[in-house]
Parts: C-alpha cells; sequence; structure tokens
C-alpha cells in the first residue's frame, strides 16, 4: 500500500474543516439527508440492461430506507478490498463523504482469489489492513463506517447442506470490528441461514439462474431484494439506523421494482 494507516489518517483529518471536525455537524440550524455509502463487489453493485436480470443488493436497499437516508452505491464488479483502493475509488468515496453520513464495506469475494496479486489479500493481514483504511478514512470525515461480512454463494453438498465459501474472511472481519468498535453486519452468517431454509431448488429462484446460465454468486432481483432486507434489518438490529429511518422491512417488495437503466459512456 502506498499510504499507511497513520498517514492516511492524518492526511485525512488535515482534510476535515475545523468545524466539522468540532461539532460533527454540517451547520447549526440545517438538516441535509445523511447518505449511506456502499464500497463493495458486484454482489452489490449497480447492473444495467446488458446485464439484467442480474440485480445487486445495493439496487434494493433503498426501499428499505426513508428518502432521507439515501444510497451511493460505489460498487464495482469485480473489485477486493485492495483493488477498490489501488484503483482511487475509496479516494472518491472520501472526497464526497460529510459528517454524519455512512460507509458501508462489504468486500470478500475477490480478496480471496490468490492467483490475482492484484485483487488477493490475505485474510488476518492484508485483509484486515485494507479494511482499516475504510474504517480510518470514514472516522475522519465524520462518517460513521460500517462493515458487512460477504453475502454467501449457492453452494450446497449431497445432503442439501449450505456450505460456507468464504473461508477466513468472515471471521477475519468480525475480529476486526470487534477491535475497531465498528459495526457489524453478519450478512454472511445471515444469507448462508437463508439458503438453508429455502433448500436446494428455490434458492435457485434468487440467484441469476437463466435458460443460458447457472451463476451461484450473483442475484436476481428476488435475491438482491432478499439481501437487501437482511442488510436493512441489521442496520436497524445494530442501531446504525433507528426505527423512523428504514421502511417496508416486513413488507413484500415486487420484483419489478427492479429496473436497469442504459449503461453510460462517460
Amino acid at each position: 500500500m502506498s499510504l499507511t494507516r497513520r498517514q492516511l489518517t492524518s492526511a485525512a483529518l488535515a482534510a476535515v474543516p475545523l468545524t466539522f471536525a468540532a461539532t460533527g455537524t454540517a451547520s447549526a440550524g440545517t438538516r441535509r439527508p445523511r447518505t449511506l455509502y456502499i464500497a463493495g463487489d458486484s454482489t452489490a453493485a449497480q447492473k444495467y440492461a446488458d446485464a439484467a436480470p442480474e440485480t445487486g443488493w445495493g439496487m434494493a436497499l433503498p426501499f428499505f430506507l426513508h428518502k432521507d437516508r439515501p444510497v451511493a452505491n460505489h460498487a464495482v464488479n469485480g473489485r477486493s478490498s485492495k483493488s477498490f483502493v489501488d484503483e482511487g475509488r475509496l479516494d472518491v468515496i472520501l472526497g464526497a463523504i460529510r459528517p454524519g453520513d455512512f460507509l458501508l464495506v462489504q468486500f470478500g469475494h475477490n480478496d480471496e482469489k490468490v492467483a490475482d496479486p492484484t485483487r488477493y489479500t490475505e485474510p488476518w493481514t492484508t485483509y484486515q489492513e485494507h479494511l482499516r483504511l475504510y474504517i480510518d478514512g470514514a472516522r475522519a470525515r465524520g462518517a460513521r463506517p460500517v462493515l458487512a461480512t460477504s453475502v454467501e454463494r449457492r453452494k450446497f453438498d449431497a445432503s442439501g447442506n449450505a456450505l460456507p465459501t468464504h473461508g477466513d474472511y468472515p471471521a477475519a472481519m468480525r475480529a476486526l470490528a470487534e477491535e475497531e468498535r465498528v459495526a457489524l453486519l453478519d450478512i454472511q452468517a445471515l444469507s448462508l441461514a437463508l439458503w438453508q431454509k429455502l433448500g436446494v431448488e428455490e434458492t435457485k429462484t434468487y440467484f441469476n439462474w437463466t435458460a443460458t446460465e447457472q451463476d451461484n454468486t450473483h442475484f436476481n432481483p428476488p435475491g438482491a431484494i432478499a439481501v437487501a432486507r437482511l442488510v436493512a434489518r441489521e442496520l436497524l438490529r445494530t442501531r446504525v439506523l433507528r426505527p423512523q429511518d428504514v421502511r417496508r422491512i416486513d413488507e413484500v417488495i415486487p420484483a419489478s421494482w427492479i429496473t436497469w437503466p442504459e449503461a453510460t459512456t462517460a
């Protein structure tokens, strides 16, 4: 990494206006929406018309949050905690995030790719080191970091037991969250339990299974909605958000609410 944790934190603190650093709010007497930023991979990312029906859970999360808790989804296909930083994507978020906002971080799927040095991190060392960049960067700007363990893939054994696929990465994130006193959304454990409840056949209707593709990693609209509901419930359980910040937690969300815009060429 080009910057140490201490260097990043010092630089970030220096960039925060004194009024923000002292008060943690934009200014007295003004109110603005508190934005929830997502840093993550393809399981959360915005999908476009050419990828439909593939759907990231970040596309469905706004259905469960009130309008004064907008979502800024910066998750991108194929990124790890490392490559997201190396490509300057964390810098973009830190340039926009404001005191009182939230930074929800979900990485792990691509950190596991040992053969790719541009993405691979080791769970108990470089993975945690990179996650600390997100934590420190958010805190230095008066925003609240939130860690989310990676949503599980669809994998079952011959007896129909849903299997974990992320190795030590969820445990490493849980340990870091405890050490840093960061709110943890344990989406890995919750999604694994959900896939077990649904079973081998019904889970196919939640993942991106089509006539030409059998994708056990990415979601279709019902799957993205189900995972976004888990995220919203965890945001409420961990008191990151208040009851008045969420909506429709127990309501049916029509799959037709999901739309895929045309990709821009900007």
